[in-house]
């Protein structure tokens, strides 16, 4: 079997552009974080362009690594902002881009595990439920537990936007270990 001959790749991306991001500060925390039997490689969707259907066929460079990336992953981890209840436009444009056009999910059976971090007191819990809908549909196969909400970001990440929140780590190291059992299994079937 595959991952019993090297670690898995899990592909990770966060649905922010702002350099100051907590998800951002999140997903390099789980990079120094991660299982040795793993490793995280971190795309960055800044430069992905607005989702237009008639260009689908024919994509921008930065959607065609993108979509490459995430086939090649093993699987995947989305850390996404909260903004009006719901997801980014960010994330979702990406999305939108990576499954598309039809036929050519990029996302189709990958396992994902789903982070988020925000300064409000859910932390970032309206946009998972969003997300995970969204990945009802393009057929991934999402985590459920244990769920990484960090709310109240302000205080668990220092003034260069590390993390520096002992539990908030533990959790996360906890989510990576779950995705790295649960991408096995789904190997395995």
């Amino acid at each position: 079997m595959r991952f019993m001959n090297k670690p898995l790749t899990i592909l990770g991306f966060a649905g922010s552009l702002r350099k100051g991001s907590y998800n951002k500060g999140l997903l390099r925390a789980a990079a120094i974080l991660m299982p040795k039997d793993a490793k995280l490689e971190i795309f960055d969707l800044e430069g992905i362009p607005l989702f237009n259907q008639d260009s689908e066929r024919r994509p921008p460079e930065k959607v065609k690594e993108f979509k490459e990336k995430i086939k090649a992953a093993d699987a995947l981890l989305i850390v996404t902002p909260e903004y009006n209840y719901s997801f980014s436009g960010i994330l979702k444009n990406a999305i939108d881009w990576a499954s598309r056009p039809y036929g050519d999910n990029a996302f189709e059976g990958k396992p994902v595990a789903i982070m988020s971090a925000s300064i409000g007191m859910l932390g970032g819990a309206r946009a998972q439920y969003h997300l995970r809908q969204v990945l009802v549909t393009l057929d991934m196969h999402a985590l459920n537990w244990p769920e990484v909400m960090v709310a109240h970001a302000v205080e668990k990440f220092d003034e260069n936007g590390n993390l520096v929140d002992v539990e908030t780590k533990k959790r996360v190291k906890e989510l990576l270990e779950s995705l790295i059992d649960w991408t096995k299994r789904l190997m395995e079937e």
